[in-house]
């Protein structure tokens, strides 16, 4: 490449533009990347990750024989939350002896309670039952947020590629493209 083209082509580079534009993206040429930074509500998240935490240690619990309000007041213990709160209702209202269909609805109503709810009703009797349905549950809370994770490092790399094309795509054309161009028009009308 001729020291012409090169010349055209910082030229290029640099009033295309506009000089402040281009100033501006040579300087952050130098500079030390900035992390990438995804706005995940890491409220939501933590509370999702909490709540299949107790699924799990209720299933545990179930599964070593405690009884059910037993276990639900051993996994609500010191937690807080909407969905902590409804387990403790139900928990209180289970011991003293209310039907399992009356003692289950502030859990019913918690849309994360209340798959554990309606199972808890059908399987009144038996802990074991209750314990499958818990960590079916967990193992479904966490399969969500792993598939949310993932659609969202997936679009992620979609939108990085738009800025990326953005920038490399005049850069190519300007010093790829343009001189080849320039140089084949400079041969061909020479004498």
């Amino acid at each position: 490449m001729s020291s012409t083209s090169l010349a055209l082509a910082g030229t290029a580079l640099l009033v295309l533009p506009g000089r402040v534009a281009a100033r501006a993206r040579l300087a952050g040429l130098f500079a030390p990347p900035r992390p990438l930074r995804l706005r995940i509500p890491r409220r939501r998240r933590r509370e999702d990750v909490n709540l299949a935490a107790t699924w799990d240690l209720f299933a545990a619990c179930l599964r070593a024989g405690l009884p059910v309000p037993t276990a639900l007041s051993a996994v609500t213990a010191g937690a807080g939350g909407r969905e902590v709160e409804a387990l403790r209702a139900t928990a209180g209202l289970l011991s003293l002896g209310a039907a399992p269909a009356e003692a289950w609805a502030p859990a019913r109503a918690s849309p994360a309670t209340a798959e554990l709810a309606r199972a808890a009703e059908r399987t009144a009797r038996s802990g074991s039952a209750l314990a499958a349905v818990a960590e079916e549950l967990a193992v479904g809370l966490r399969t969500a947020m792993a598939d949310q994770a993932e659609a969202k490092a997936q679009r992620a790399g979609v939108l990085i590629a738009g800025p990326l094309a953005l920038c490399f795509l005049p850069a190519f054309l300007c010093l790829g493209v343009v001189p080849v161009v320039l140089g084949l028009v400079g041969r061909l009308t020479s004498p």
